[in-house]
């Protein structure tokens, strides 16, 4: 029996989806723990793409549970759309395959209105977010004036949280933002229908997992976003508007931490960013350009081109420690195939100094420079590879090295976007 957590050791957009579509192979139950569908996870099996943004990738197997945890905020236009796309393909045959937490928020029409207002208002100062309303939708749960899932299925209570509340955000919308206000049952329409679809889904994701792990099954938690966005670790304000390390996992699906047996980081063998924020070691150059086209670096959720740059050790070291990883998982590792020499960054540079840990402040970190270290490339396709031995020994000694600089082993490889083409060094279920 293993627990295992997967986490993004950088800032997102690490290839998540594809190592939780693997490691569901060897779980019984994949649980979604944050976040809302302003991450985009892709799955490629056989010569089939699918992005799911909501329901945990693990649902692409049969015979696997998947769980949306109450740490998640949902919207439920989307999580049913996706439901809908999904059996299209053949997949959720079994509705009980997927359950959704009765404790989860849902994103409203006035939390995605608010969020487009503030950032087209924010000028010069955007932090860049998707406008998928999840930070407002946060903001109201830690305020305590959220509507959540259990409140949607239940039409009275619905109705009499939607009354007190909506006063108040079209005011803010109408009187502050310059938007147009909302009407109140227009809303109640369109999310009462949706709660005649919800319903069949709602369960308790606490008793469910902890039962689960009480029968000696293996669970994969799933996060979203970055180690480098977490709301409180991150590069504040630029962050998500959630917990996005290893500890989310407890908070968002009511575990308790003794159960974590693993948690394995995932990275790209380079490094992108999408949306606002200082990037130490960013490539505003050809190289940057060389990297995004090689790497398709296209938000899967928003379209959005990503910035790109080398690894960055110093950012990646942040993530081991604040996730307490156990291994990390490097994937596009095919994307450098045809690079003469490949940069890693060990340090920063500010004003002369040399620095080995993160900046917790943004103002510092803005004035750090990239120090490097310059690797021989290995020029040859990679993406039959199997094995590590199978590896150019340049490709070898370039994992060596990033785990040399990290201080963290590397227990997957990614050497192109489908299933089978994947190096396994070590399982975490095992």
């Amino acid at each position: 029996m293993a627990n295992v957590v997967i986490v993004g050791a950088q800032w997102g957009d690490e290839g998540k989806g594809k190592v939780v579509d693997i490691y569901t192979e060897y779980a019984n139950d994949v649980v979604r723990y944050q976040g809302g569908n302003n991450a985009g996870h892709t799955l490629v099996v056989g010569n089939e793409k699918t992005i799911l943004h909501l329901i945990p990738s693990g649902i692409l197997h049969e015979g696997k549970r998947c769980i949306i945890g109450n740490g998640v905020v949902l919207d439920p236009k989307v999580f049913l759309e996706e439901i809908d796309k999904l059996k299209k393909k053949g997949y959720l045959k079994d509705d009980s395959q997927l359950v959704v937490d009765g404790n989860v928020h849902i994103i409203m029409p006035y939390h995605k209105a608010i969020d487009i207002a503030r950032e087209k208002s924010s000028g010069d100062r955007k932090i860049g977010t998707t406008g998928r309303g999840i930070g407002p939708t946060y903001e109201d749960k830690i305020g305590r004036r959220g509507i959540r899932l259990s409140d949607l299925v239940r039409p009275q209570a619905f109705a009499r949280k939607l009354r007190e509340v909506l006063p108040e955000k079209n005011f803010l919308l109408e009187k502050f933002l310059g938007e147009a206000p909302l009407s109140e049952q227009a809303i109640l329409d369109e999310y009462g229908a949706y709660a005649l679809q919800l319903e069949k889904y709602l369960g308790c994701a606490s008793e469910i997992i902890n039962t689960s792990i009480n029968e000696g099954h293996n669970v994969l938690f799933e996060g979203a976003q970055g180690s480098l966005l977490d709301v409180d670790h991150g590069t504040y304000p630029y962050v998500t508007s959630s917990s996005t390390i290893a500890g989310g996992a407890c908070t968002g699906t009511g575990i308790g931490p003794r159960f974590i047996d693993e948690v394995i980081g995932i990275s790209k063998a380079y490094v992108t960013r999408v949306g606002e924020g200082p990037f130490p070691t960013e490539l505003n150059d050809e190289m940057g350009d060389r990297l995004r086209q090689a790497g398709q670096e296209f938000g899967s959720t928003t379209g959005r081109p990503r910035r790109t740059g080398w690894f960055d050790a110093v950012a990646l070291r942040e993530a081991v420690r604040t996730n307490g990883m156990t291994g990390l998982a490097i994937t596009k590792m095919d994307v450098l195939n045809d690079l003469e020499t490949i940069k890693v960054c060990t340090g920063y540079s500010l004003r002369g100094e040399l620095l080995e840990n993160f900046p917790r402040d943004l103002e510092t970190l803005k004035d750090c420079k990239p120090v490097y270290e310059e690797v021989e490339g290995w020029k040859s396709d990679i993406s039959g590879a199997t094995s590590v031995e199978m590896l150019p020994p340049q490709a070898a000694a370039y994992l060596k090295k990033l785990e040399e600089v990290t201080g963290c082993p590397v227990v997957l490889v990614s050497v192109g976007p489908r299933r089978d083409q994947t190096i396994q060094v070590k399982n975490p279920f095992s």
